[in-house]
């Protein structure tokens, strides 16, 4: 596996960029992580995806500043602009573009072809095992199914070296089985690519599962980026308000209560409990994201007993917001059972009614209990 760069000396991706259309205009200034997955997440027509077309130099008309690896692609204060063909950039469309005439590995080796040997960091066949196709390699593209497709495309991307990838919602055109076919091997390629991924998305299953970094887009502007799951519970966004609200949570299994059919979760906020439905558990120690919908957290004054729930956490009411006719959402926060004062912020959807029999106000003293755990990655 490819070792990722110190994110401490690795300059992040810049996109500060102005571009006006008829009817639309993008105006936005993004400094993302220079590894990881990030998500560009927004409804139809927020400029997801001209955002990827000004990191690509298909709107020249574009203004601004654009630097990938502290390699400046454009910067219109000092006249520069790099054409596509100068930009190490991988670019990944939501129908697989294949060379039907060219077999799999043909697809791949064009790509390779194209890039300066002075600029290659890896060999053509860089992404088969990521990606899992290397047994389709003799194969026509007309062989092969929508979801191995799309694996080729990738790894085409990948044959040219790129400094980035771009992923223009690249599970949009699968049925749900290849969407789910395909979701593994994206991982794979989150834990094996050092460089940026910048994936457009309207789909919150993906961001949960793939992305470290967010950027919320609305009408051609940012209205908030960072971190996901510091995103997603932040009350004053979109992002947690609704029946989709949830807390991701990065933990670690601690083994197992396999007479049970169990598995433990160890996370900043003490451990959790989830029913263990892999058929060859997860060695200890392996970090797993784990997803709690807000709709799944009840609140309790007092510790309950004799209760079906397993998870049940101490926790502070950190704010009350209303969501909807009849509901609130609660913040919740849950102190650090590590060295790290950094506790864990859950969400709680609950009734109105509810918050107000309980009395609950900032500051108060509860327990969350969770009745719903998910694992995503």
């Amino acid at each position: 596996m490819t070792v990722a760069p110190d994110a401490h000396t690795t300059p992040p991706l810049r996109l500060q960029t102005c571009l006006q259309r008829p009817g639309f205009a993008l105006n936005v200034d993004m400094t993302l992580p220079a590894t990881g997955v990030t998500a560009l997440f927004g409804p139809s027509g927020s400029g997801k995806t001209t955002c990827l077309r000004v990191l690509a130099g298909l709107e020249p008309q574009a203004q601004g500043h654009i630097s990938v690896a502290a390699e400046v692609w454009q910067d219109s204060a000092q006249h520069i602009f790099k054409p596509v063909h100068q930009r190490a950039l991988g670019y990944v469309f939501q129908e697989a573009s294949l060379f039907e005439h060219l077999s799999v590995q043909e697809n791949l080796t064009f790509g390779y072809a194209r890039t300066p040997p002075s600029q290659r960091r890896h060999g053509w066949d860089h992404g088969l095992d990521l990606l899992g196709i290397r047994h389709l390699l003799a194969r026509m593209p007309h062989e092969l199914s929508g979801g191995e497709r799309q694996r080729v495309s990738m790894a085409r991307a990948l044959a040219t070296s790129p400094r980035v990838l771009l992923m223009d919602e690249p599970l949009a055109a699968l049925d749900a089985a290849r969407k789910a076919d395909i979701l593994p091997w994206l991982e794979q390629l989150h834990e094996g690519l050092d460089i940026p991924v910048i994936y457009v998305t309207h789909a919150m299953d993906e961001v949960v599962r793939l992305a470290d970094h967010i950027v919320l887009l609305e009408q051609g502007r940012v209205l908030a980026q960072g971190p996901v799951a510091e995103m997603l519970t932040r009350t004053d966004l979109p992002l947690a308000h609704g029946d989709g609200a949830s807390t991701l949570i990065e933990a670690r299994t601690c083994g197992l209560a396999a007479e049970e059919g169990m598995c433990a979760l160890e996370f900043a906020g003490g451990r959790l409990l989830l029913p263990q439905t892999r058929s060859t558990p997860l060695p200890a120690q392996t970090r797993v994201r784990v997803r709690i919908q807000a709709r799944d957290v009840s609140v309790s004054l007092d510790a309950p007993q004799r209760t079906s729930v397993l998870n049940i956490l101490p926790a502070t009411v950190a704010d009350i917001t209303p969501d909807g006719p009849g509901q609130v959402l609660v913040g919740l926060d849950v102190p650090s059972t590590e060295p790290s004062p950094v506790g864990t912020r859950l969400l709680s959807r609950i009734s109105q009614a509810s918050a107000h029999r309980l009395g609950l106000e900032p500051g108060a003293a509860v327990f969350a209990q969770i009745k719903g755990v998910a694992m995503v990655r």
